[in-house]
């Protein structure tokens, strides 16, 4: 751990070590080399994949940002009524648009005491935490710079007063259900007597309207997708003409997700000299970059159940596009 900012408001630390900057690596070894090729979603998000994803959630297709903040905006008195949180704890945490309407129904209800963003990116959590201490009177940031996968324990302990962990934007559908319900069992290991779970997730819908939103017109999403292929190049001097690749994003039924994929227009040979690696790509073969599950609130509460988590309140947009939920620890676990 690197202690990187230590004052009476604010205090940064890093988790991130060697070993965690070769995920990417370790990811792509993995993902390359199986029969069908993979790699996860988060590796989007470098400075140029952020800055995509915001032109994303500017898009008039894509819906899921405007109607989470739409519920917030409308239910965070409320959540904050029914749990007395004054501690709020965000999980990939980016922007902080979102925690400021949790924030100032906390500043409202005068129970706002500590904010604690955890997120891979230093600059984000540093930029956060010097606008939040100006704009919130009292308030006190400890930020954790960190992967939420592997870095969840060093979430600090709660500071005397009820503690709301949020995992916002959808997040929790790029895991598979298994990986879902182990992430929703470790986020259940932050909470004490008192504390609770605020998720955001997209719900089940129109094909149609969920397939709009991860391809929409102006070409932004593709733009995003294929980000993926710059970052591999860039981290690991790889040689992937990008060009070559399509983006594909399609609602599986079956699962009731959407996937992405590239696909490759015409054979090559990719080169990935940080691991040593050559990878062929087929005409027509598909690297899938991104799962993203759509719920119903049926499915919420049985993942919960299994993570030892009951739903406790549940928050959705006029139109039922988006859902938030609350939950706490079951008495059983």
């Amino acid at each position: 751990m690197t202690t990187l900012l230590a004052t009476d408001s604010v205090t940064l630390e890093s988790w991130l070590s060697d070993s965690d900057e070769r995920t990417l690596a370790n990811d792509v070894l993995d993902g390359f080399t199986r029969p069908f090729k993979e790699i996860p979603p988060k590796h989007f998000y470098d400075t140029r994949g952020s800055e995509l994803f915001e032109r994303i959630c500017e898009q008039p297709e894509y819906y899921p940002t405007r109607a989470e903040t739409a519920i917030l905006a409308h239910a965070a008195d409320q959540i904050i009524a029914q749990t007395g949180a004054g501690e709020l704890v965000e999980l990939g945490a980016g922007a902080s648009d979102k925690a400021r309407i949790l924030l100032d129904a906390m500043e409202q209800a005068g129970t706002l005491r500590r904010y604690i963003p955890l997120d891979v990116s230093e600059s984000v959590v540093r930029d956060a935490a010097e606008a939040l201490i100006h704009d919130y009177d009292g308030l006190r940031v400890h930020g954790v710079i960190g992967d939420f996968e592997r870095h969840l324990e060093r979430v600090p302990m709660r500071d005397g007063v009820p503690r709301l962990v949020a995992l916002l934007g959808g997040t929790i559908g790029n895991f598979p259900p298994g990986s879902r319900r182990a992430l929703l069992r470790r986020i259940a290991g932050l909470l004490g007597p008192g504390d609770r779970l605020l998720l955001g997730t997209d719900l089940v819908k129109d094909p149609d309207v969920i397939e709009a939103a991860y391809d929409d017109g102006a070409g932004v999403t593709a733009e995003f997708n294929r980000n993926v292929l710059h970052v591999i190049n860039r981290e690991l001097d790889a040689d992937f003409p990008v060009e070559n690749f399509d983006h594909i994003a399609f609602f599986d039924r079956r699962h009731e997700w959407i996937e992405m994929r590239l696909r490759a227009r015409r054979p090559c040979s990719v080169r990935i000299a940080g691991v040593g690696l050559r990878v062929e790509f087929a005409a027509g073969e598909e690297l899938r970059t991104e799962i993203s599950a759509k719920f119903t609130q049926r499915r919420l509460a049985e993942d919960f159940a299994a993570a030892g988590l009951v739903l406790e309140g549940w928050f959705t947009d006029a139109e039922q596009q988006f859902g938030l939920s609350l939950a706490g620890r079951s008495s059983a676990a």
